[in-house]
């Protein structure tokens, strides 16, 4: 299904959104399948590695006859939690401005950057292209949003992420903005996953200190229910995203069966 012509964020976020649900069933389906939105095609699987240095799936890239879709895949391996939890920094190295990004995340994104930048020679770039992730997979595609518009024909990528943790220093939060100017970091204030790493981060007897910014530019979206994991599963993202537009879910729903995200909250105690 197309998303309308006219760009609306809502209808936007809630397609990307359940495009992002299908990157955890692509991981957790033996042979990687996942449901394809109608009129999509896949190009690629997205493959990269954690801290284990075994190839994981990470994402995918699809398309159809007007836009290019990259999507990430969140923490879903014992070895992606020790990545993301790698939050010393280091220079993001793919362009020319100096400045600093976590190393678990950069780490990961290194590992899959070839792979996405040869897809991408063989597509068009008459197309929009959107790059979208939830949690770990937000901080991938915001690394491969500012990579792809420096490095690429696609010059002027759109971003929209879904719980995403803090990625990189102030340096990077500011030229980011130079590079990426379509950005959207949709974020629930009752999610901990997007208030990590601490602005100011510092690692166990050692006295060097890391400083964190996020990325602009931030849509908040406030829903609570009653735990930790419920307040950041991207279950929960699409549930919230889906009140705002009800007949486009309902019509995503229909047009595409299994592809969007069951909505089932639970309301629990911390």
């Amino acid at each position: 299904m197309q998303v309308s012509t006219n760009n609306d964020f809502e209808e936007r976020a809630i397609f990307l959104a359940a495009i992002c649900g299908q990157t955890y069933a692509q991981f957790t389906n033996t042979d990687g399948s996942f449901v394809v939105p109608l009129n999509y095609s896949i190009c690629q699987t997205i493959q990269a590695k954690s801290i284990s240095n075994v190839w994981e799936r990470f994402g995918f890239i699809i398309e159809s006859p007007q836009e290019i879709i990259i999507a990430f895949r969140g923490t879903s391996s014992t070895t992606d939690w020790i990545s993301d939890i790698i939050a010393s920094q280091k220079r993001f190295k793919y362009i020319k401005e100096g400045c600093l990004t976590h190393r678990g995340f950069t780490d990961i994104y290194a590992s899959a950057r070839s792979g996405i930048i040869s897809a991408l020679t063989s597509l068009s770039p008459d197309k929009a292209l959107y790059i979208t992730g939830h949690s770990l997979g937000a901080a991938l595609a915001t690394l491969c949003a500012i990579d792809i518009a420096a490095n690429t024909t696609f010059s002027s990528p759109n971003l929209f992420t879904f719980g995403s943790p803090r990625v990189g220093d102030p340096a990077f939060k500011k030229v980011f903005t130079k590079y990426v100017q379509n950005s959207y970091r949709i974020a629930n204030p009752f999610d901990i996953v997007t208030h990590a790493p601490p602005s100011i981060y510092k690692l166990p007897k050692r006295e060097k200190k890391y400083y964190y910014s996020h990325v602009q530019a931030l849509s908040s979206l406030s829903f609570q229910n009653g735990s930790f994991s419920l307040n950041h599963i991207i279950g929960s993202y699409f549930a919230e995203l889906s009140h705002l537009e009800p007949r486009f879910t309902q019509r995503l729903r229909s047009t595409n069966p299994g592809f969007c995200p069951v909505i089932e909250v639970k309301f629990q105690k911390f």
